[in-house]
C-alpha cells in the first residue's frame, strides 16, 4: 500500500552499485527538519557544498514538520519522508544485513554516505562505505531516528544528530 522513490531525493538517477560514490545517485543531503537539501560538487570531502553549509547544531523538540517536508515540497502532494516504523518494517521485510542487501532490494538503497555537522562529506569518498536515511520522526531535541546502512554490519535503525546531512527516500 506504499509507493517509494528508488533513488535519492535530489539524485538524478538511481545508483549503479550499492557503492556506487557518483554524485548523480547521491543526491542531497538533509539536516533534520530542514527544507533545504545540500549538494556536495566533487570527489573529495573538502569539497564546496552548495548552498553554503551555515548550521553545525540544531536542538529543537519536533519531528519533521509536514510544511519543511522535503518529498512534500520536491514532488508534490502525498509525498513524504518515512517514519521509523515504516524503515524498522522494510528493514525486517527485507532481511538486510549490508549495503549489498538494500542495494538488491526493491528499494535500490546504497552508501550514499552523510555530511558532517560542519559540512564534510564521510563515508562515500572512494566507494561508498555507508549512508544514513532520515525517517520523520526525532528522538529527542538533539537527534533523530535514521536508517542505517553499512559494509560490514546488519541494517539498523538508530539515532543521528539532527545537524547532520542523511539521505532522503520518498514514500507515498
Amino acid at each position: 500500500s506504499r509507493c517509494w522513490i528508488t533513488q535519492n531525493l535530489g539524485a538524478t538517477n538511481q545508483a549503479t552499485s550499492a557503492t556506487d560514490n557518483t554524485e548523480a545517485s547521491a543526491g542531497w543531503y538533509w539536516q533534520f527538519n530542514r527544507s533545504r537539501g545540500y549538494k556536495h560538487t566533487g570527489a573529495t570531502s573538502t569539497t564546496i557544498l552548495t548552498p553554503a553549509w551555515t548550521i553545525t547544531l540544531i536542538g529543537e523538540s519536533s519531528n519533521w514538520i509536514a510544511a519543511r517536508d522535503p518529498c512534500a515540497i520536491e514532488l508534490g502532494v502525498g509525498w513524504r519522508i518515512p517514519t521509523t516504523t515504516e524503515w524498522f518494517n522494510a528493514d525486517a521485510n527485507g532481511a538486510w544485513v549490508g549495503y549489498n542487501n538494500t542495494y538488491s532490494s526493491v528499494l535500490v538503497l546504497h552508501a550514499a554516505g552523510y555530511l558532517d555537522n560542519n559540512g564534510t562529506l564521510d563515508g562515500r569518498v572512494s566507494g561508498g562505505h555507508y549512508g544514513y536515511y532520515w525517517s520523520s520522526n526525532q528522538i529527542d531535541t538533539y537527534n533523530s531516528r535514521r536508517l542505517a546502512i553499512n559494509t560490514d554490519y546488519d541494517t539498523y535503525v538508530d539515532n543521528g544528530g539532527k545537524s547532520y546531512g542523511h539521505s532522503l527516500r520518498c514514500i507515498k
